[in-house]
């Protein structure tokens, strides 16, 4: 991207949150009232990149950097930080997590570019080693997140055999479950799944998005063969055409 097309961006947004000439809105935001938008553009941009939309991909990488530079602009306005200033961390953090390509190491990889974040983490603070997973991910990926800490520091079952019996485990607790403990011993579930799915090597939070996919593409099937009867349909009948539409490979 040309400088002066970001420049262009760079002013529209600082006009935007001038205190008397600009937007009542954009003025009125702050980190945390935008921070939201910013989780939405950003499943947005993995929406657009699952459905293979290069067009919708283009336009949701534009409103995901609105976001940086809304940020940004706020920063700057509450004397914390500038645009420039964010280029300029990232910038230096991409050059000293590849120091076979910038720097005097002979080797790369993925286990360096592990071995230099854990380095910075215990650099910022003596922290915990959970410390840093952020709060706003999404649940699944969180849960996967703070599993692979965890295996790291020697918390881990040895295979998936255990994280299994952990599923069975957990499924008891919730049929012994009072109405105040039933919602926390779905969650221990789900977490134990996200553990056994992460000891076979699969990201939850992708095989779930999936699983939601494949749901509604199944479902809008059923709604195209019955029509406008479809709501009507009894419970039998719904499942008869869920039958159907399966064995299609739908």
């Amino acid at each position: 991207m040309e400088y002066d097309v970001l420049e262009r961006l760079l002013t529209i947004m600082k006009r935007l949150r001038d205190p008397q000439t600009g937007c009542e809105w954009d003025v009125a935001q702050s980190f945390e009232t935008i921070a939201p938008y910013t989780i939405e553009e950003a499943h947005e941009v993995a929406d657009a990149i699952a459905r293979g939309d290069m067009a919708d991909l283009k336009d949701e990488l534009g409103d995901l950097l609105l976001q940086v530079v809304f940020h940004a602009q706020i920063a700057e306005d509450l004397g914390h930080f500038t645009f420039q200033d964010v280029v300029a961390s990232i910038s230096d953090k991409m050059e000293r997590r590849h120091p076979h390509i910038f720097g005097d190491a002979t080797e790369g990889g993925h286990h360096l570019w592990e071995e230099i974040k854990a380095e910075e983490r215990r650099a910022k603070a003596a922290g915990g080693t959970l410390d840093g997973v952020a709060q706003g991910l999404p649940a699944l990926m969180r849960a996967e997140k703070l599993q692979n800490r965890a295996a790291r520091v020697g918390f881990d079952w040895p295979d998936a055999e255990g994280p299994r019996a952990k599923i069975d485990e957990e499924l008891q607790e919730i049929a012994e479950a009072t109405p105040d403990t039933v919602e926390e011993e779905f969650g221990d579930l789900l977490f134990a799944i996200v553990n056994w799915a992460r000891h076979h090597g699969i990201d939850a939070e992708v095989a779930l998005r999936k699983g939601n996919q494949k749901f509604e593409r199944r479902f809008r099937s059923m709604e195209d063969e019955a029509g406008e009867s479809f709501p009507a349909l009894d419970l039998e009948a719904k499942e008869a055409l869920w039958q159907v539409v399966k064995r299609r490979g739908g």
